[in-house]
């Protein structure tokens, strides 16, 4: 080359490209090879465990100079099969893997049971697409370790991982009981919570309890562990417990029913869209009268206030709301604190700010909401959780996309909050899923199906890490192949690859850091590092007792609200009902006193009338005559001695007598 052309700035340039091109071509060569040849050793290494797996007992050993020897594993056979350690060095040379990974010759495989490895195939993936699968998870920014990929064998070398920034993308964790959602779970909050992030997630049974605790190691969890290239170590992290209305271990969490509010209280109540309207109406008026509904008495007295005589009136000027309808909330209310439920609504309110603290070491602060005295209350469970979320959407800011989410909300049991949820239930779930993600704040749904979570919702999800399922029933069989039809296109046929999914196994497809989504990939997951089995109570009640938050939610507080004012308004209205009943009742008697007295008196002088008028009879009847005729009459008698003859008789005999006549 002459020296103008080499001193030409695009020829230079284009040598430049031509060997950079060079090196990337072989540099994608060489990991071609590499990966084919990972690929070899694993199809030998399978073949290797069918054969062991095929030998009798009391075969002479395998030559340790033939190819593919293999030197017993110290940890000792797992479950349904021998788990043997290969010495790749004695079949195949050491070679390097990409930066950072550790290499392929040091890596300790452990083996499926041979009983699950296709006969007809080495694997279900192709070199090209194992290849294709690392490098779309190999993303460049802070992420979370899911596991390592799975092709028969793990593949230590391609890990499986979700970008921290994408957390707030929201996610689902389902598959079948006992697949392994919870530990799922629990490696995922460890992780966040390591990373900065705080996480609130719900202990419905308490085996998440755990996570505050240092996890035990063992060989065969050592083994897994380094099969998949998980550096494991035992590690706690910081834990606060919550307990609803304080049932159960816990710092109470509480929440008043004007907070909660009608949609989510119908939801739980189980009333139909005309009944939940109504209950909104009766918030209305409890707001436009200055009576403050803390908990359910509040509640049950505003409608028992409407549906008395004293509030007929009021209850007529709230359109939309009959008799009957308040009658049937109050008894739903009656029956629903008659269950317990009471306890969950009062205050002191319980502020979700408190779920987004972190430790002083920078970790975030893992909430377990301990609700294993709930369990008889599914819906009340899953609706409260949906309170609080949506009190943190009403709380936080607008931040668009963070580096990392300000908080992880995992919602287990998800599908207890849909079932037989109303059309504005579900659509409030959509809208809160929708926007809260632009609030820093990442859910991830756990539940048993896909089908458990309604479709907008889904659509809502960045990320899926799906554990076996089971198809025993034609219903099943129809949800697997709708699960299946909801996955990109995969080298797996994942209808039969779902059912065949060990625990501690599941089928991942994230968010790449661009917003596109991952090839499938076929993953065993990575061990929690905390205990895998709950927390002794003893330290529960330890943590519990030390919290700062204890003493400021542990006791509950009673001020006046509804329930007291209407109360006193009701007693107001019944003293002076009964001072009015007092007094009409007064009147009527005086005035029934007045008019018996008046009809005595008139049937006395009636009785003295009559009687006058008898004697008068009778005196007139006896007599003939008139009082004054009588006595102008004289008897014979009289007649005679007044007559002059014998008044003459009667003066000489006087006379003669006395002496009077001689003189």
């Amino acid at each position: 080359m002459s020296d103008a052309a080499s001193s030409d700035p695009a020829v230079t340039a284009a040598e430049a490209e031509l060997a950079r091109l060079r090196a990337e071509a072989e540099a994608a060569e060489a990991q071609l090879k590499l990966a084919q040849a990972r690929a070899a050793l694993a199809a030998a290494e399978a073949a290797a465990a069918r054969s062991r797996a095929t030998t009798p007992a009391t075969s002479p050993a395998t030559d340790d100079s033939s190819p593919g020897a293999a030197t017993p594993s110290t940890d000792g056979p797992g479950p349904g099969s021998p788990t043997p350690e290969t010495s790749e060095s004695a079949s195949t040379p050491a070679t390097s893997g990409p930066a950072g990974a550790p290499s392929q010759a040091s890596a300790t495989q452990v083996r499926i049971p041979a009983s699950t490895i296709p006969e007809s195939q080495e694997g279900p993936l192709t070199a090209d697409e194992v290849q294709r699968i690392t490098q779309a998870y190999g993303f460049e920014g802070p992420s979370l370790d899911l596991g390592a990929l799975l092709n028969t064998n793990p593949i230590s070398s391609s890990q499986i991982r979700i970008p921290l920034a994408m957390m707030n993308r929201h996610g689902l964790v389902a598959g079948a009981t006992g697949t392994g959602k919870t530990r799922t779970l629990q490696g995922l909050a460890e992780q966040l919570a390591a990373k900065g992030v705080p996480v609130f997630a719900a202990d419905i049974k308490g085996d998440l309890s755990g996570v505050a605790t240092p996890g035990e190691p063992s060989e065969k969890l050592l083994a897994r562990t380094q099969a998949i290239g998980q550096d494991w170590k035992p590690e706690a992290s910081v834990t606060e417990y919550f307990a609803l209305g304080g049932i159960g271990k816990g710092v109470p969490v509480r929440a008043t029913v004007s907070g909660f509010g009608p949609l989510l209280l119908s939801k739980v109540l189980g009333l139909n869209e005309t009944q939940e309207s109504s209950l909104g109406l009766v918030f209305h008026y409890a707001d436009e009268n200055g009576l403050a509904l803390v908990d359910l008495s509040d509640l049950r007295a505003v409608l028992t206030y409407l549906t008395s005589d004293e509030g007929k009136a009021e209850l007529k000027n709230l359109g939309g709301l009959s008799a009957a309808t308040a009658g049937v909330i109050l008894r739903e209310l009656i029956t629903f604190a008659d269950e317990g439920a009471d306890v969950f609504f009062g205050e002191p309110e319980f502020e979700v700010a408190e779920f987004l603290r972190t430790a002083a070491d920078g970790r975030g602060v893992i909430s377990l909401l301990e609700v294993p005295g709930v369990a008889d209350k599914p819906a009340l469970f899953s609706t409260f959780l949906m309170y609080l979320l949506a009190e943190l959407f009403e709380l936080l800011p607008e931040v668009g996309d963070l580096d990392k989410p300000k908080l992880v909300f995992f919602f287990d049991e998800a599908h207890l909050l849909f079932k037989e949820a109303s059309k504005d239930f579900t659509a409030a779930i959509v809208q809160t899923v929708r926007l809260i993600r632009s609030k820093g704040v990442g859910v991830f749904f756990v539940t048993q199906t896909p089908k458990d979570v309604p479709g907008d919702v889904l659509a809502q999800l960045g990320s899926r890490v799906q554990h076996a399922l089971r198809a025993f029933t034609p219903d099943d069989a129809k949800a697997l192949r709708a699960t299946v039809g909801t996955y990109p296109k995969s080298g797996y046929d994942l209808e039969r690859t779902l059912q065949e999914l060990g625990t501690g196994e599941a089928i991942v497809t994230v968010m790449s850091e661009k917003g596109a989504p991952t090839p499938v990939a076929w993953t065993r997951l990575r061990a929690p590092q905390g205990l895998m089995s709950p927390t002794p109570e003893a330290q529960i009640d330890a943590a519990v007792a030390a919290s700062a938050l204890l003493p400021k939610y542990g006791t509950p507080v009673d001020r006046e609200s509804a329930r007291e004012i209407l109360t006193a308004k009701m007693n107001a209205a019944a003293e002076a009902a009964a001072a009015e009943d007092a007094a009409l009742a007064k009147a009527k008697a005086d005035a029934e006193y007045a008019k018996q007295q008046a009809a005595i008196e008139k049937a006395q002088a009636a009785a003295e009338k009559k009687a006058q008028a008898e004697y008068d009879r009778l005196l007139k009847r006896t007599s003939g005559t008139s009082r004054t005729t009588r006595r102008a009459e004289k008897s014979p008698i009289e007649s005679i001695l007044n007559s002059r003859s014998t008044q003459t008789i009667l003066n000489s005999v006087i006379r003669g007598v006395f002496g009077t006549g001689r003189r």
